[in-house]
């Protein structure tokens, strides 16, 4: 073992005896897993650093490169290979999937995915439209995440009437941590997937590149958000008007999932496979 002197904190005492994950180049046909979602699939091409995987169903699902993926047990590191097209004539949705030309909207599922308002919603809708279409998946929207718990009550839901819910700024020790907590212990076990992203307001998942701002600014707690935000931007805020006309403004600028944060792909991803996933 290494020693490190005198001081026994000297150095990264906490990763010792840890074996540093390798490096795996994202290679087409290479099978990856990631542990947190339990998503499945196989490389099928690399683009703007992110790592398309298809599933034994079909469904291709991109997540960026990096850490957090498993091959053959093994954690490791995707590192970016050579960019591979997609195959010749098959188009890709604003999500990365494959697009199914052609493809009636299947009969709506009895499980739903929650967000918490329409600008979640929109947004949702914007970038993964085609594939809830296809999955026959509804998209609601909660208008706050302060009543879930009456809201699940009022479902129901059961392992094949499933709700994913998407919340914003769930991180620890937060208010909508721990509303979240409280509302899926009373519900059966597997019926409710609650996952969120870190930022305070949806507007934040879009990269500020796309708006042409180097990053969104810091706003004071006492003031609402969006309102603060559109001040510190130097943007009409006086009222929802204002806030509605700048809403659109950032949703046109929305073409596909390389538009967005990493942080909200993955809780959307891993939503739309909790809901169409095989029962039983």
């Amino acid at each position: 073992m290494e020693r490190y002197g005198d001081d026994v904190l000297a150095g990264d005492w906490r990763r010792a005896g840890r074996v540093a994950p390798r490096t795996v180049p994202a290679t087409v046909g290479l099978v990856v897993e990631l542990p947190d979602s339990g998503f499945v699939g196989a490389v099928v091409g690399v683009e703007v650093g992110n790592v398309h995987l298809e599933d034994r169903q079909g469904r291709v699902r991109a997540f960026p490169l990096g850490p957090g993926f498993l091959v053959e047990g093994a954690p490791v590191v995707l590192s970016g290979a050579a960019p591979v097209a997609a195959p010749a004539g098959r188009a890709r949705s604003a999500s990365g999937s494959f697009h199914v030309a052609e493809q009636r909207a299947r009969t709506a599922r009895a499980s739903r995915i929650w967000v918490e308002g329409r600008h979640d919603a929109e947004l949702v809708e914007k970038v993964w439209g085609h594939d809830l279409r296809v999955e026959g998946v509804v998209v609601e929207y909660l208008e706050g995440v302060d009543h879930l718990a009456e809201k699940l009550a009022a479902f129901g839901p059961t392992a094949t009437a499933r709700v994913g819910v998407l919340v914003d700024h769930l991180v620890t020790g937060s208010k909508e941590a721990r509303i979240a907590a409280e509302a899926t212990a009373r519900v059966p076990r597997g019926s409710v997937l609650v996952v969120g992203h870190p930022f305070i307001d949806i507007w934040q998942a879009v990269k500020p590149s796309r708006l042409g701002i180097e990053r969104w600014p810091e706003v004071p707690r006492h003031l609402e958000w969006k309102k603060g935000a559109l001040a510190a931007l130097g943007m009409p805020h006086d009222d929802q008007t204002d806030v509605a006309t700048a809403w659109q403004r950032i949703l046109s600028r929305v073409r596909t999932f390389h538009d967005l944060e990493p942080a909200l792909l993955g809780p959307v991803e891993q939503l739309i496979d909790f809901v169409t996933e095989p029962t039983g």
